[in-house]
């Protein structure tokens, strides 16, 4: 024992001034006590001079000397860190609680979260428990959930105890695209908004447009006050003439829509019912009957198209009419939100709202950025340049003439509606170009190539239409050149698209350049997106919703737009042609069906054609027809010599002879065992042998063809 103290004695104290240089691999830690797997120091070393006293071990650990403070003897207890002799052996049972973990090497490492609070180790934080609310902060809380809903629930200003109804019936524009037309009455007076025209499909044989019928009309006529017209468009004005031939009632509208309706009745001959027009300014409310209604501007694919604010003895209607929000137009006349906004925020009743692009989501383009792609397709344009649109696109045929300038050409306006309108729009000063750069076209042939603009119709197709003419050769001054570039600045309205791609087909081969949907912006449409109809639906509010103008399709679509804007599914009826609507404040709903259908126009006479002509030309065009003459004995009933039989679309040429034999036979064993009565005139036979020979081809033919048998009496 004592040569182990002293050989400790002997040992070199260490060098405790040299201090070791951190590892620049990890910031240099503190020390601390307690690790087991820590290295210590030897504290057996002098320090000034003084010994330790050496250690002495008991039963295997180590015991420190006692200590004499002042004379008395302390006992000293022992350094946890002081090394001994022989280290203790860890124990693995209990960890110490206090012993702190030792840290990495990672500097990215988390260090160790000591708040107490922090929900970790070390005390749990207390639960929070909330205090009682004030009753100025309950009554604050309250008014807030009153004003929110009175802001988002306008309508609930409207008179709840109000016992007045009103009813809507739309005549057309529902279930199809145009021919827009609805009656909106009270018990004591009624007005009609729009009398438009549709486009036939290609069955309607012969036929150039479709108009509303008028028959509610009749049955009303002595409650209607008004016509209301929201813009010129064709679908929506283009039956006037056709109703005022039949009644005539008070026409109010913008200044253009009105002047479009007077070229109208100066072609029909109705100017006499020039002195029925009413122009109306915008912003203005006029007292028709016992409503008074407004005209707001809005934005569409014409000048001067508004929207309607309709106030009745129930409450506040608004009716968009056709819109698009477009906040850059080339007149930069903006829509009229702020008047949405201002009857919106007085509670609306009932919003009908345009539902025909109800499909594409987003906004619809400005219709500025159609002449941006006018500036590409002029700059290629080697020859001539014939533009092709709605004659009633004033912006647009517009825009087309201000790039034909710009590029040095004159102007050429061929189609009788085409040069209507725009002479109209030129002189009520919505277009301003000065009378030297048009000529007519008897002169574009003095003109160079690259020196012609030609503005014309028949984007749709039309088979009478300039374009079409041209296209077919037939056109008596434009005769087209492989030069010459096409621009059909339109989509085909449904039901069209047979005859605008045979426009296409035409124009193809004809040689010439065709500028139609190859560019992304050649048109753009004029009715409002999805983005556009939320935004209405949340300036307006209202309580109750009518989608219209569109297929059933669009105007469901439209209907659920507006359940996601709030509106109460329960508050939005989806209608059809002929449904009349009462509206109360505290209902809505479907109370009868009304008559409704088409008339069939054609535009070279502007003469109506019975709905059977058309019937009958169907029938010609699918299943054919048969035509008898025969002379029959007036005595004996008998045939006399052979009945003549021919027919068209029915059976081929070289089978033609054949089926004429058999319908004699026919014939003939119909006479020789007829009784009295079927041959008592010649009317009973023609019925008889209409009906045999029709049974015959429709057993052996399965068609059905019209019967045309003449009967000659000797």
């Amino acid at each position: 024992m004592e040569n182990n103290n002293e050989n400790n004695e002997n040992k070199t104290p260490q060098n405790t001034s040299e201090e070791k240089k951190p590892r620049r691999d990890r910031p240099e830690r503190p020390k601390r006590a307690g690790n087991p797997h820590r290295r210590q120091q030897n504290n057996n070393q002098a320090v000034d001079g003084n010994k330790p006293q050496p250690e002495h071990k008991v039963n295997g650990n180590v015991e420190k000397p006692n200590k004499e403070v002042n004379g008395n003897k302390q006992i000293v207890k022992p350094n946890p860190n002081q090394k001994t002799s022989q280290p203790k052996k860890p124990q693995h049972n209990k960890p110490n609680p206090n012993a702190k973990k030792p840290q990495h090497n990672n500097p990215n490492a988390k260090k160790p979260n000591n708040n107490k609070n922090s929900g970790g180790g070390g005390r749990r934080p207390k639960k929070f428990v909330p205090g009682p609310m004030s009753e100025e902060m309950k009554t604050s809380i309250a008014e807030n959930v009153a004003m929110n809903d009175a802001r988002m629930n306008p309508w609930k200003q409207i008179n709840m105890d109000n016992n007045n109804k009103v009813r809507f019936t739309p005549l057309g524009g529902l279930g199809e695209i145009g021919g827009n037309m609805a009656v909106m009455e009270d018990d004591e007076c009624a007005f009609v908004i729009d009398v438009g025209m549709s486009f036939p499909d290609e069955t309607m044989h012969g036929v150039d447009i479709l108009v509303p019928d008028f028959s509610y009309l009749h049955a009303i006529k002595d409650k209607i006050v008004a016509v209301i017209i929201t813009h010129a468009h064709e679908d929506h004005i283009g039956a006037v003439p056709y109703l005022y031939k039949e009644l005539q009632f008070p026409i109010w509208g913008t200044p253009l829509a009105l002047a479009m309706i007077e070229n109208k009745f100066q072609e029909h001959g109705l100017m006499e019912n020039v002195k029925l027009f009413n122009y109306v300014t915008k912003r203005t409310q006029y007292d028709i009957g016992t409503f008074k209604l407004e005209w707001m501007h809005n934005t569409h694919s014409i000048i001067d198209a508004c929207s309607l604010a309709i106030e009745s003895k129930v409450g506040t209607f608004i009716h968009t009419a056709d819109f698009k929000v477009d906040h850059t137009p080339i007149d930069n006349q903006t829509m009229d939100l702020q008047r949405f906004a201002h009857y919106g925020s007085k509670g609306v009743l009932c919003l009908f709202s345009d539902s025909t692009n109800s499909h594409n989501p987003g906004y619809t383009k400005s219709e500025a950025v159609v002449g941006k792609t006018f500036d590409t397709l002029f700059s290629l344009a080697k020859g001539r340049v014939i533009m092709s649109t709605f004659s009633s696109n004033t912006h647009r045929v517009y825009q087309a003439m201000e790039r034909g300038i710009a590029a040095g050409r004159k102007i050429c306006v061929i189609g009788r509606s085409m040069e209507r309108n725009i002479e109209t729009t030129r002189r009520l000063g919505y277009v301003d170009l000065p009378d030297k750069h048009f000529i007519e076209a008897h002169e574009v042939q003095k003109y160079a190539e690259e020196q012609v603009l030609i503005v014309t119709t028949g984007s749709q197709g039309e088979a009478m239409a300039a374009l079409s003419r041209m296209a077919a050769n037939e056109h008596r001054h434009v005769k087209l050149k492989p030069s010459d570039t096409i621009i059909i600045s339109a989509h085909a309205i449904p039901g069209n698209e047979g005859s605008v791609s045979s426009l296409m087909n035409k124009l193809v081969k004809a040689g010439v350049t065709v500028r139609y949907k190859d560019f992304e912006n050649i048109h753009v449409s004029g009715h409002a997106s999805k983005g556009e109809q939320q935004l209405i639906l949340r300036l307006i509010q209202p309580k109750f919703f009518l989608p219209v103008h569109g297929e059933y399709n669009h105007i469901y679509k439209h209907s659920r737009t507006a359940i996601d804007c709030g509106v109460d599914p329960r508050n939005i009826l989806l209608m059809s042609d002929g449904d009349q609507i009462e509206i109360a404040t505290k209902y809505l709903k479907k109370v009868k069906t009304v008559k409704t259908g088409k008339s069939y126009i054609d535009n070279q006479n502007n003469k109506e054609i019975k709905a059977d002509v058309v019937e009958d030309r169907q029938k010609l065009a699918s299943d054919g027809i048969v035509n008898i003459a025969m002379q029959v004995n007036k005595e004996t009933k008998k045939l006399i010599g052979k009945a003549v039989i021919s027919s068209s679309g029915l059976v081929p040429e070289k089978e033609g002879k054949r089926f004429a034999h058999e319908i004699e036979n026919i014939i003939d064993t119909f006479l020789i065992n007829a009784e009295e009565k079927q041959t008592a005139s010649p009317k009973v036979i023609q019925e008889n042998i209409a009906s045999i020979v029709r049974k015959f081809v429709v057993r052996t033919k399965k068609r059905y063809p019209i019967i045309t048998p003449v009967i000659f009496m000797a």
